[in-house]
Formats: C-alpha cells, sequence, structure tokens
C-alpha cells in the first residue's frame, strides 16, 4: 500500500495584517542594539532604539490580550522574543493585568490602581514613581499566582520559570561579554521600557472614576489619547475601547473609540495628544493650578483605599 506524502510544514500565519508592523518593531530594536554594540553609540539609533521600547511594550501587552500567530509554537517563540527585548518574563501580563486590571478596571480592589498610593494624584512624580510602586504591590501576586500554578498546572509553571532563566541568562551572559555595553544598549533601554509599560498606567487613570460601578454603568475609569502617536504605538491610547473589548484586534480601536465610546466618556477623559498633555498637566500644572487636571471621584468623599 503507497503511503501518503509528507505534509509540507505550514508557515506560521499573523493572526491581521497589520501585525507586520509590530514584527517590524521587534527585529528593529534588536538590529540597533547589535549596531551600536559593534559601531558605537549613537544619539540618533539610540532614540530610536527608546522608541522602540515603548512599541515593544505595548506589544507585549497586545500580544496577552490576543495571540500575534494562530500556532501555537510560533507564539510560543514570541513569549521568548519579547522575554528577550523587554527585559521581564511575559508571563507577568496575565495575573497583573488580564485578571487583576482588566477585571476591576481601576476599582477598590485593582492592586496598581493609581489612587492607592499616596492619595489621588496627576502630577510628574506621582507618574515617575507610579512604576516602582506598582512592582511593589504586584511582585507579591505573581509570586501567589505562581504559587497555585505550580500546584495545579506544573507545566505552565515550568514554562513561566523557563522565561525567568532566558532572561536572567541573557543579561548575565551580555554581561559577562561587556558590561558596559550591555547596560548602555540593552539593560537601560529595558527599564526605560518597562517603566513606560507600568507608567502609562498612571497616565491613563490617574484623576478617572476609581470607585465602585455596577456593570454597564459609567465609563469614566479610563482616559483616552487621541493624537497621532497612536498609529506608532498601535493605539494604546485608546483605553476605553480596550477596556471594552479586550480581544479585539488594536487596529479595530479607532472606529470603536469614534463610534461607541468617546462620547459616553466624560469630554475632560478626551484628549488630544499625549505630549500636549503630558506639558500642560505634568509641567504647567505644576506652576500654574488652572492646566492641573480634577478628580473624577466625588469631592465630598475620600477615594476608595
Amino acid at each position: 500500500m503507497a503511503s501518503r506524502p509528507d505534509r509540507p510544514a505550514r508557515l506560521p500565519r499573523l493572526r491581521h495584517w497589520r501585525d507586520w508592523q509590530s514584527l517590524a518593531y521587534l527585529a528593529a530594536l534588536p538590529a540597533l542594539a547589535a549596531w551600536q554594540w559593534v559601531h558605537g553609540f549613537h544619539w540618533l539609533p539610540y532614540g530610536a532604539m527608546l522608541f522602540l521600547t515603548l512599541g515593544v511594550s505595548v506589544i507585549h501587552h497586545n500580544h496577552a490580550h490576543l495571540r500575534l500567530w494562530r500556532g501555537r509554537r510560533a507564539n510560543r517563540f514570541t513569549d521568548c522574543w519579547l522575554t528577550l527585548l523587554q527585559g521581564h518574563p511575559t508571563f507577568v501580563f496575565w495575573p497583573a493585568h488580564v485578571a487583576n486590571h482588566h477585571r476591576h478596571r481601576h476599582g477598590p480592589k485593582d492592586a496598581a490602581r493609581t489612587y492607592r498610593f499616596g492619595g489621588d494624584t496627576n502630577h510628574l512624580l506621582g507618574y515617575l514613581l507610579h512604576p516602582l510602586q506598582a512592582v511593589a504591590v504586584l511582585y507579591p501576586v505573581f509570586v501567589a499566582w505562581l504559587g497555585r500554578l505550580r500546584r495545579h498546572w506544573p507545566g505552565a509553571w515550568r514554562y513561566c520559570m523557563a522565561q525567568y532563566v532566558l532572561w536572567l541568562g541573557s543579561w548575565t551572559a551580555l554581561l559577562a561579554l561587556d558590561w558596559q555595553k550591555a547596560v548602555l544598549f540593552v539593560i537601560l533601554p529595558q527599564l526605560h521600557g518597562l517603566h513606560w509599560l507600568l507608567a502609562t498606567n498612571y497616565l491613563q487613570h490617574a484623576h478617572a472614576d476609581g470607585r465602585p460601578r455596577p456593570e454597564g454603568a459609567s465609563l469614566d475609569y479610563a482616559r483616552n489619547f487621541e493624537g497621532l502617536i497612536n498609529p506608532l504605538l498601535f493605539n494604546i491610547g485608546l483605553h476605553t475601547a480596550h477596556h471594552e473589548n479586550s480581544k479585539v484586534h488594536w487596529s479595530a480601536l479607532s472606529r470603536l473609540h469614534r463610534e461607541h465610546y468617546r462620547a459616553r466618556v466624560d469630554p475632560a477623559l478626551n484628549e488630544r495628544g499625549l505630549l500636549v498633555y503630558m506639558g500642560r498637566v505634568f509641567v504647567l500644572g505644576a506652576l500654574v493650578p488652572r492646566f492641573r487636571s480634577r478628580s473624577l471621584m466625588s469631592p465630598n468623599s475620600n477615594p476608595p483605599s
């Protein structure tokens, strides 16, 4: 009996063609780091690297919500690649972001809610410190989640531990090769991206309404940024639409924001652009009170603790 011919291996397929932009960022960041490692520091590619670390953080976020590929192996490879580029295991998005932040939406049970640290604030110091404060409360969440994973799903736990080995192993190898270049071209850009990854929570939620709400009530828990930076950073600024449709591909958020959510949030939460907002609130607001944002928490009640 004649045997069947072997089927050719299927090439991995992206879920959406717009993620060629994601792949370009994932390739460009290490390429720029490698070029400077060989040829030396130059401000232009280094500045591009720092921007790309922001993009990689958003890709990391998007990949956690909607996997980049249709095949498991390609997604596992992307997990590992993001771990190397981000400078931290990719699994953390599940316990910290999906199961915590998206579930509680800046409410009293959200572990890293902005008003947990020093009150309901929105200023430059709060923005700069928020990532450090968030790490302090989120790492116990990671440890507890990993403990449950080890007891009930040991295979998944080993996969998470392998990401730690990959990340720390890459740092060890690069530091042994040339510690100065490793710090300048790899570790500092990664820390820049990680700071942004956590600080965006402050940008998107500080002075928004974090009070408990029944299902279907006010959408004033998040701020939106509508500027030109959105296409470059995968529509990360359209935060209400993302929260309400967390499994939708990022390319659909512009339409959803425009048609379904923009008119349903407080106008103070729809900002024209990120840089304009930061300049007005964090810089001018430090000097002139009228440029500061106003909390949407009730002025007659304390924010939830």
